[in-house]
């Protein structure tokens, strides 16, 4: 085989290590962290063959395992990054006993629970977060306010927020509102810094609780809080088809 044919850009091979996303490897490159048969990389624009010795300070990269995927419902309080800055507790402080060293598929923040895809593989990460793939997030939502259905409605048709642009929501009550809370039903396919929050808010609605349900064709179902099952390999591939096509 033309040794062209299976050279992969660095950063997508120490992301498929299940070190971090791809985007995290170009920083890390950037920073002088990674270097190729001895030599320090100074940029990401740079491939390698597997004969070729990757370190990343100073270690080699972990043997690369078949790509896995984690369901795990994120509890309230816990920040989904690896170090947080101001020392709170953080999702993966906090991972079911067993479970690789993962990556997480975007983010809940800390006020937030519900759904997270945890996954080894740093590049299905990325596609999963591709806003491209048009991946539908669904939440559970409840909110202190008077819901006006019709508001709910127009947000189909996209909303701009204090000079911030949202793509459209689709948005409906559970059930009538009888009383100060409702819940309501949220799906979106780009989930913005804390997007649904502040769409709300500008409804006029108080978000008091907030929970993710779905993320693409993967749903939390009743997997108890803090706790992870794993997709079975020969779902996740006809799931993720698209991935694993890119060889």
């Amino acid at each position: 085989m033309n040794a062209s044919k299976v050279a992969e850009r660095i950063a997508k091979v120490i992301a498929r290590a299940g070190l971090c996303s791809r985007r995290d490897a170009e920083r890390w490159i950037n920073d002088g962290r990674v270097s190729v048969n001895g030599k320090t990389l100074e940029s990401p624009a740079f491939t390698v063959v597997p004969q070729d010795r990757i370190l990343v300070d100073g270690k080699p990269l972990p043997v690369s395992e078949a790509t896995r995927l984690f369901l795990y419902h994120k509890p309230l309080g816990l920040v989904t990054t690896a170090r947080d800055e101001k020392n709170r507790a953080t999702v993966f402080d906090n991972l079911p006993a067993g479970l690789p060293r993962v990556v997480s598929v975007g983010r809940l923040d800390l006020n937030s629970e519900g759904l997270l895809l945890l996954t080894n593989d740093g590049g299905l990460a990325r596609y999963l977060e591709l806003p491209a793939n048009t991946w539908k997030r669904c939440y559970r939502v409840r909110v202190n306010g008077v819901v006006r259905p019709a508001q709910l409605a127009k947000l189909a048709q996209g909303v701009t927020v204090d000079g911030m642009n949202y793509g459209p929501i689709e948005a409906r009550m559970e059930r009538a509102q009888t009383g100060a809370n409702v819940w309501v039903l949220v799906t979106l396919k780009e989930g913005k810094n804390r997007e649904i929050r502040k769409v709300m808010a500008h409804l006029g609605l108080q978000v008091s609780r907030l929970i993710r349900t779905a993320y693409g064709p993967f749903e939390l179902g009743d997997l108890p809080a803090g706790s992870a099952k794993e997709v079975a390999t020969e779902i996740l591939k006809k799931k993720v088809a698209g991935y694993f096509a890119q060889g």
